[in-house]
């Protein structure tokens, strides 16, 4: 066993604010609980709920690190007294409850899996919180099914290409939107069999056009308020509508509700931290047996846009708020 350090760097934010509130400082290692392993993180990736845990906007949970991070990938260090699927050594990749912009961090060794075949530390860590989130909400919560019909907003964004990619995998037809001509080609390079580009064409106009009249099956919206009557206008009969945030706002002032009822549409949506262990290691196995096999035979896997050390956070927070990047941000830790 090689003796680990009694410290270690990571990120703090303080009280919370703007990016340069971050700043690097040392703290002891965490120490795993009996049902956690604790891994020494090469690489982990930034994620909006990073940004609004930042702001002051999205606590942990109880007895979860303070530290952000939501996904790391990296080498099992030690393991807690009842684990029994990883041992020291292994390489790893996890859904962590917080604390991965750090040199270690801890995850229940439910909430890990091991890198897919081929995979470096880099393209292991940008798995974790969208292939979650994406599996949870699209195929979950919103039923996506074989030979249905998908539209994506935010299509360039880390949720948005695994949206995507995934959807394809599963026979899905998706239609994504954008808002740049580049970014188009982007949905349209990862899969997408059509791709709307918002601030040139209402996407409401674009979907009934599309659909010829008919609608969307599902809708994954990041956006909220700002699209939600325009979303129930875009599915069709038995669509489901699944919010995964809310970056255009939580409160839709008139929204006419009748077609919730005359198309029998389900809206409905979630955040992946509050979810139990239990549930998050349900997702887990259904991400081992259903899509690590695509991932290692070379098929939708994710985009990374940028990477930056540990000591770049500033410029990734910045990065991820300008919404310039298409795929994935992504922090170096270690080698």
């Amino acid at each position: 066993m090689v003796a680990l350090p009694q410290e270690m760097s990571f990120i703090d934010h303080g009280t919370g604010g703007a990016p340069e509130i971050m700043v690097a400082k040392r703290g002891p290692l965490p120490a795993p609980a009996p049902d956690e392993l604790l891994i020494r993180v090469l690489a982990t990736g930034v994620n909006r709920p990073d940004i609004q845990q930042r702001l002051g906007n999205y606590p942990p949970p109880p007895g979860a690190s303070p530290v952000m991070g939501l996904e790391c990938a990296g080498e099992v260090v030690a393991v807690g007294a009842a684990v029994t699927r990883y041992k020291p050594g292994d390489r790893v990749c996890a859904l962590t409850n917080g604390g991965a912009y750090a040199e270690y961090c801890v995850a229940p060794e439910t909430q890990a899996l091991l890198w897919p075949k081929g995979y470096d530390a880099l393209r292991a860590a940008a798995l974790p919180e969208t292939y979650f989130t994406v599996w949870a909400n699209l195929f979950g919560h919103g039923r996506l099914a074989k030979g249905e019909t998908v539209l994506v907003h935010g299509g360039t964004s880390g949720i948005g290409v695994t949206a995507i990619k995934l959807a394809k995998e599963f026979g899905a037809r998706v239609f994504a939107t954008a808002g740049s001509a580049e970014k188009v080609a982007a949905c349209l390079k990862f899969g997408a069999d059509a791709a709307i580009d918002y601030k040139a064409e209402d996407f409401q106009d674009a979907v009934k056009r599309l659909t010829e009249g008919k609608g969307v099956d599902v809708i994954l919206d990041m956006v909220g308020a700002d699209y939600f009557q325009r979303n129930l206008r875009s599915l069709a009969l038995d669509g489901r509508l699944v919010f995964i945030a809310f970056l255009g706002g939580f409160e839709a002032a008139k929204a006419d509700l009748r077609p919730i009822m005359i198309k029998r549409l389900t809206v409905t949506g979630s955040t992946m931290r509050p979810r139990t262990t239990a549930q998050k290691a349900a997702l887990a196995k259904d991400l081992a047996e259903k899509v690590w096999p695509a991932l290692e035979a070379g098929r939708c896997g994710p985009e990374i846009f940028a990477t930056f050390p540990l000591s770049g956070i500033v410029e990734a927070h910045r990065l991820m708020e300008s919404s310039q990047h298409i795929g994935k941000i992504m922090l170096q830790v270690a080698e």
